[in-house]
């Protein structure tokens, strides 16, 4: 059986993050949606369906798009939906014939034996029942971007708590003081500096293969490190950090996707952090209105009222901030924004340097790009000039 993971029309909304990566390659909890769906499947991904601008889209171990038109029907085939998220213990099994496959009300996915047509590409943006069986299935659907941040903590806490995460043999005398009695999760290559307080009271922490935790670091759960992360010193609560997270100061209820840098203080609070983002010293979000009202999301056609009383900023793929930055409540920067001069307007469309208005130039943001990857140890070739520039020319559009 091979399974493709498709975004539908909701997915294609959540931006900043969609212009630049299919939305299975984003973090929820301690998970890519991506491997959530792997583990209901029981398979990995071959291919993933998304925006045709990403169709050359390129990152080390992550399938490659795929082209609805050009799946091979000869075999059995499962397609399921990014924004699905099956319950832990939910396992797919085949049925005899082709199925539509429900959570609740809203069809999540399909799945066609070998040999049978499967459904046309229009069928990808607004999925519905298929001819033959249904099967119904236990689990919830993202309904909005924000929720990839609201909902984390929460959902970070039931995959440790379920051993979602494997770290191989665990640290064999963790250093730190302990508050509490949640699990403490340490995988054997973790380096622990004296003076660093797990705070267990609220949920479980776990730290993948490689993470350093320096002195003076508080960590309070539900909180999941993944691997070569470095927490840097502060109080960090509700985290949930992709590989290669370099995080100081204060950070609550936050998703970092990983390969990101944040070493100076500041705060930040509710918020969504894409991939190869540089927070500058001092870089600072407000999570919360002074009159304790409901938050509005900036967007290009406008504001939209998420009805929540506390969130950040969403802060999509390699943006950069200056020295003392400060982002307001709902605020969204836009892949590819290089933000400087205080405090931004609360959309930055994407591409933006140093203000609405003005373009970051392509050349000059691949070769920024190709520095932060070497700075990493990775290789930036033609696979990833493509991809970006086709991001590049995407973005323009969406600014008009």
């Amino acid at each position: 059986m091979r399974l493709y993971i498709f975004d539908d029309r909701q997915a294609d909304a959540w931006q900043p993050f969609a212009l630049s990566r299919p939305c299975s390659e984003l973090l929820f909890g301690a998970l890519l949606l991506r491997q959530r769906l792997e583990r209901f499947a029981g398979a990995a991904a071959v291919g993933l369906i998304t925006r045709p601008w990403l169709s050359s889209y390129s990152e080390p171990g992550v399938p490659p798009a795929a082209s609805a038109e050009e799946i091979d029907k000869a075999e059995d085939r499962l397609f399921l939906c990014a924004r699905a998220i099956p319950e832990a213990g939910e396992r797919f099994e085949p049925p005899p014939t082709a199925a539509t496959i429900r959570i609740g009300e809203d069809v999540i996915g399909a799945y066609v034996p070998g040999g049978e047509d499967g459904p046309d590409a229009s069928w990808f943006s607004a999925p519905a029942p298929i001819p033959g069986a249904t099967q119904e299935i236990e689990g919830d659907v993202l309904q909005h971007v924000w929720d990839l941040i609201v909902r984390s903590p929460e959902r970070t806490r039931a995959d440790l708590e379920a051993g979602a995460v494997e770290v191989g043999p665990p640290l064999s005398s963790p250093r730190g003081q302990r508050l509490g009695s949640a699990e403490l999760l340490l995988a054997a290559d973790v380096q622990i500096e004296p003076g660093v307080v797990f705070d267990l009271r609220s949920g479980p922490i776990c730290l993948d293969r490689g993470v350093e935790v320096r002195a003076g670091a508080r960590l309070a759960g539900p909180l999941y490190a993944g691997p070569s992360s470095r927490l840097l010193g502060g109080s960090i609560a509700g985290l949930s950090a992709g590989p290669f997270s370099y995080l100081r100061g204060e950070i609550e209820g936050t998703v970092v996707l990983g390969y990101t840098n944040k070493a100076h203080d500041g705060f930040l609070g509710h918020a969504y952090v894409g991939r190869w983002v540089n927070l500058g010293a001092l870089t600072t979000n407000s999570d919360l209105k002074n009159t304790y009202g409901s938050i509005r999301l900036a967007g290009p056609n406008g504001e939209i009222d998420t009805g929540l009383m506390k969130l950040g900023c969403l802060i999509g793929d390699h943006v950069k901030t200056a020295i003392g930055t400060l982002i307001g409540t709902g605020s969204v920067l836009g892949c590819g924004a290089n933000v400087f001069g205080g405090s931004p307007p609360r959309f930055m469309p994407p591409f933006s340097w140093g203000d609405s208005a003005t373009e970051h130039r392509l050349e000059g943001f691949l070769r920024t790009a190709a520095v932060a990857a070497e700075r990493r140890g990775l290789r930036f070739g033609e696979a990833e000039r493509t991809w970006l520039s086709a991001v590049w020319e995407a973005g323009r559009a969406q600014r008009g």
